[in-house]
């Protein structure tokens, strides 16, 4: 063999050499699990540790215990804020987040899409245990801390002084961050406190709180929270978007089949992504155990226009975008096909 084609055949195979090294190390041409690993992106879901985002860390925990992969990343906020520059920054694939804000992104533009809700009800409006104050009617001329604007909260607010007949400004509604409402009640420098669980429990478990009403009394299948993805999601990353759909219904299935699993939820949440005493969770998930639901979230037309008619009347939705802009039901097409996690905690 002359020397020049030794050099060719040479050259030839340490190329060939080379290329299937770094398909074996860098692409993981061989191996599928390698290959997966590689090609997978961070599916990142923001949520704030509220009982609205239950089903969030509950799909997390429950999945990675199952198989070690807890099919996203959840991202823990402190407020709303927060979470929503973040979001705005595309620096989260999913996020729960409330209704009225969704909407309103949109008709800014934002090209967000609701895809499931996060509950039903889950909401209480507290007053001091020693007020006055034992109906909604006795809410005229008082002052009443809501989350924020944007908040469903507000808007049950309107609903509940309009159902009675109260003019709206003969209240005065402050915004408020829910972890401040049961210190600001307890000093009664506010008459009422609304927001979501589990801030409501802490002032009626503290003994200084009592319930005026529960959502499930003023306006039955409350929705507050709802999952939402940026609309891009659905066109890159559809079967990330469904495997978290069903993840987030299957754990809400989990969740209300039976208070042995609540109870279960409310220690392993508080413990790993809540930082919270699971006691309030465990109050606010069985006392009583229709407080919040995680049942029936399918994303439903009807309950969407009651939010836009309601946000245009409070001020906070220019009803220009509807339905068809803001949401997508085709991830869960019948929710009766949806069945609980069989997993049960060690006990």
């Amino acid at each position: 063999m002359s020397f020049r084609r030794s050099v060719t055949l040479g050259s030839l195979g340490w190329v060939v050499a080379i290329s299937l090294l770094h398909a074996w190390l860098n692409l993981g041409s061989f191996n599928q699990s390698t290959r997966q690993a590689r090609n997978a992106e961070p599916f990142r879901v923001g949520f704030l540790p509220v009982t609205c985002h239950l089903t969030c860390p509950v799909t997390n925990f429950i999945n990675d215990q199952i198989s070690n992969d807890g099919i996203f990343q959840p991202i823990r906020f402190n407020g709303w804020p927060e979470l929503k520059e973040t979001y705005l920054a595309n620096e989260l694939e999913a996020t729960f987040i409330l209704a009225p804000l969704a909407m309103s992104l949109r008709e800014q533009g934002v090209p967000i899409k609701i895809v499931y809700l996060g509950h039903r009800d889950g909401t209480a409006m507290m007053v001091h245990k020693n007020s006055t104050i034992r109906s909604i009617r006795d809410l005229s001329g008082k002052k009443i801390a809501i989350p924020n604007r944007f908040s469903n909260q507000w808007l049950i607010v309107v609903k509940a002084l309009k159902d009675k007949g109260i003019i709206l400004r003969n209240v005065a509604i402050v915004e408020m961050p829910p972890p401040d409402m049961p210190a600001a009640l307890f000093s009664r420098s506010v008459d009422a406190v609304i927001s979501g669980e589990p801030f409501m429990a802490q002032a009626e478990m503290g003994g200084y709180g009592r319930v005026l009403f529960l959502t499930k009394d003023v306006w039955p299948e409350f929705i507050s929270c709802v999952l939402a993805v940026p609309a891009r999601m659905i066109k890159t990353r559809r079967a990330d978007v469904q495997r978290l759909v069903d993840g987030i219904a299957r754990s809400g299935k989990w969740l209300d089949r039976s208070m042995d699993h609540r109870m279960q939820a409310a220690d392993f949440t508080a413990e790993n992504y809540y930082h919270q005493d699971p006691k309030l969770l465990r109050f606010v998930l069985s006392k009583p155990p229709d407080r919040v639901k995680y049942t029936n979230l399918k994303v439903v037309r009807k309950d969407f226009e009651e939010i836009e008619a309601l946000g245009k009347e409070a001020g906070v939705l220019k009803g220009t975008a509807h339905f068809e802009d803001y949401a997508d039901a085709s991830f869960v097409p019948d929710e009766a096909d949806i069945r609980p996690y069989d997993w049960e905690a060690p006990r």
